[in-house]
């Protein structure tokens, strides 16, 4: 009886130290944005003026193709 309560207590003391380590890990994968199978969030790219220039005008060119398409 003695060997199998000192199995027992080895396995509590087993399960508990295996229970810390998987919060660790949820930890780490909370800190990295995979928790739950959610996806990495996105950072929102900065673009320059230039660029936010560049797209503006090609966009007024292609609403401008479409009113004279219209009229």
């Amino acid at each position: 009886m003695t060997n199998l309560s000192k199995v027992v207590v080895s396995l509590r003391n087993e399960h508990s130290r295996l229970a810390r380590e998987i919060e660790r890990v949820k930890n780490a994968l909370d800190a990295l944005g995979h928790s739950n199978g959610n996806k990495i969030k996105k950072v929102k790219r900065v673009l320059s003026k230039d660029a936010r220039r560049r797209i503006a005008e090609a966009q007024r060119r292609r609403w401008a193709k479409v009113r004279k398409q219209a009229a």
